[in-house]
C-alpha cells in the first residue's frame, strides 16, 4: 500500500540501533520531553519516557489520524491503518 513506518524512542542511539536492526523501518532515538510536549504527548516523569503517540500522515504531511496513550492499551493496529488508508483513498474518487 506504499505506507511508510517511522518509529522513535527515548533510548540512546546504541540501544535504538539494536532495536532498529531487527526492524524494516527507521527508528529515531533520544526523544526528549520537549519533543513530547510539541507532539502533545504524555510524558511520564517517573520513568522519563514518552507514552505511545501514533500518527497517520498523508503524502502532503497532513495528520489524518492520531492516537495517544498513557499505557500499553490503545496502540494503532497495522490492519486498521490499512482500512483507514483504503477508506481515504476511496473518498478521493
Amino acid at each position: 500500500m506504499d505506507i511508510k513506518v517511522i518509529a522513535a524512542s527515548v533510548d540512546p542511539l546504541d540501544k535504538a540501533k539494536d532495536i532498529a536492526d531487527t526492524l524494516s523501518y527507521p527508528v529515531g532515538y533520544e526523544v526528549s520531553r520537549e519533543t513530547a510536549d510539541r507532539l502533545g504527548s504524555y510524558w511520564e516523569d517517573r520513568r522519563g519516557i514518552i507514552q505511545p503517540s501514533e500518527f497517520l500522515i498523508d503524502g502532503d504531511g497532513v495528520i489524518k489520524a492520531c492516537s495517544y496513550s498513557d499505557g500499553p492499551i490503545g496502540r494503532i493496529d497495522p490492519q486498521d491503518v490499512m482500512k483507514v488508508v483504503t477508506f481515504m483513498e476511496s473518498q478521493k474518487k
